[in-house]
C-alpha cells in the first residue's frame, strides 16, 4: 500500500539513505498519484541528493493539489535558490509566508533572495556593458539542436536515460521556441512548468514509464509569459527571454562565454531587404523590373490572351472607365463589356449574348 511505502520512506530519510527515500516516494505516488504530501516530502529527499530541478517540479505538483501546504512552498523555494533562481523563490517563499506567518526560514530565505537579486542586477549591468556588440548588427541569432557542443563524459552519465523524445529549438529575438516531437499525446498527459531558469515537463502515457525533460535553462525566462501547445505530432514550448540574448545553447553551462547582447539594426532603414547569397550580390530592383516586364510582354492565346487585354485595360483606365465596365459586365451577365460611362451609366445594361446562343437567367 501507499502509506506503508510512505512510512519505509520517512525510515529511509531520518537513515540518511536519501536516493532510498525518493525512490520509495516514487512506487507511493505510483499508487497514489493525487496525494500532495508524497510529492512534497519527495521534493526535500531530492534536495538532499542535489536534484533541485526534480525538487522544483514535485514542490510544483503538490502546490498544484494543496495549495495551502505551505511546507511545499518552502521546499519549491528552498530549490529555486539552489538553482539561483532568485526571483521564482521569492514568489514561492511569499507565498509560503502567508500561510505560515513568523515562519524564521521563509523570512531568512527572502532576505538572502533580496540580496542575490540586487547583486545579479549589478553583475548583468557589468556583462553588458563590457560585451562587444554584434559584428554584422544583426538582430535575430538561431540555433539548433545540431549546434549545442557535445556534452562532456560526467554529463552523458547523468543524462536520464527516459529522454524518449527528440527536442530540437530556435531563437528568436525576445523567445526560444522548444519543440519536443512526440506524436498523439493528449493534451491532459502533458504537465509543463515553467520557472526562473528552469522548465519542467511531464509526459504521462498509461502504461509507459514517465517522460520527464527538466533542464536547467541557458538564460533566464519570464514564466507568466511563456507558454506552449501539444499538436497531434509535437510540443511546442515558447519560452520568453527576460533578457535580449542570443541562447547558445537550451541549456545552461558554467562554462559558456558572455551572452551576445542582440543589438537593434541601426542607421538609416533600407527600402528593399537585402538577403544572402553564395554568389554575386542580386540587384533586386533590377529582378523586380525584369519580372514585371516579362509579364506585361507575356505572349498568351485565347481567352488567357482577351482576359489579360481586359486586365491592362482595366488596369489603366479612369474611375468612369472602370465604373462602366464593372456595370456593363455585371448587369449583362458577363455577356457586355463597356468602357462609356455616359451611356451605361443612364440605363440597365440587357444581355446580349453571342449569334446561336441564349440568355437564360438562373433561379435560385
Amino acid at each position: 500500500m501507499a502509506s506503508d511505502l510512505e512510512k519505509k520512506a520517512k525510515e529511509a530519510f531520518v537513515d540518511d539513505d536519501f536516493e532510498l527515500a525518493v525512490d520509495l516516494y516514487s512506487q507511493a505516488i505510483e499508487m497514489d498519484p493525487m496525494n500532495a504530501d508524497l510529492y512534497a516530502d519527495r521534493a526535500q529527499a531530492n534536495i538532499k541528493i542535489n536534484s533541485f530541478t526534480e525538487a522544483v517540479a514535485d514542490a510544483s505538483k503538490a502546490i498544484e493539489l494543496d495549495p495551502s501546504m505551505s511546507k511545499a512552498y518552502l521546499r519549491k523555494g528552498t530549490a529555486c535558490v539552489k538553482l539561483e533562481e532568485h526571483q521564482t523563490a521569492k514568489v514561492a517563499l511569499e507565498a509560503g509566508l502567508k500561510l505560515a506567518p513568523g515562519d524564521l526560514r521563509f523570512t531568512k530565505l527572502i532576505k538572502e533572495c533580496d540580496e542575490k537579486i540586487a547583486e545579479e542586477t549589478m553583475s548583468f549591468s557589468k556583462k553588458v556593458s563590457n560585451a562587444p556588440p554584434a559584428s554584422n548588427g544583426a538582430s535575430v541569432s538561431v540555433g539548433s539542436a545540431q549546434e549545442l557542443p557535445k556534452p562532456s563524459t560526467a554529463a552523458a552519465a547523468a543524462a536520464p536515460a527516459k529522454l524518449k523524445y527528440r527536442h530540437d529549438y530556435y531563437n528568436s529575438t525576445t523567445e526560444v521556441v522548444l519543440t519536443i516531437f512526440a506524436k498523439g499525446i493528449p493534451p491532459g498527459n502533458v504537465s509543463v512548468d515553467f520557472g526562473e531558469q528552469t522548465l519542467s515537463v511531464v509526459v504521462n502515457v498509461p502504461g509507459e514509464e514517465p517522460y520527464h525533460f527538466q533542464p536547467r535553462l541557458f538564460g533566464k525566462i519570464v514564466p507568466e509569459k511563456c507558454r506552449y501547445q501539444v499538436l497531434s505530432t509535437k510540443i511546442e514550448i515558447r519560452l520568453f527571454k527576460a533578457e535580449a540574448i542570443t541562447w547558445t545553447s537550451l541549456e545552461f553551462s558554467d562554462k559558456r562565454n558572455v551572452p551576445q547582447k542582440i543589438n537593434a539594426v541601426s542607421g538609416p532603414k533600407q527600402t528593399k531587404p537585402s538577403y544572402p547569397s553564395s554568389k554575386a550580390k542580386v540587384d533586386w530592383d533590377k529582378l523586380e523590373a525584369q519580372v514585371k516586364k516579362e509579364e506585361k510582354e507575356e505572349k498568351l492565346d485565347g481567352d488567357a490572351a482577351l482576359n489579360k487585354l481586359f486586365r491592362d485595360i482595366y488596369r489603366d483606365a479612369d474611375e468612369d472607365t472602370r465604373r462602366a465596365m464593372s456595370k456593363s459586365f455585371v448587369e449583362s451577365n458577363g455577356t457586355v463589356l463597356s468602357t462609356n460611362w455616359k451611356d451605361v451609366g443612364k440605363k440597365k445594361v440587357e444581355g446580349s449574348p453571342p449569334e446561336g446562343m441564349e440568355l437564360k437567367k438562373w433561379e435560385y
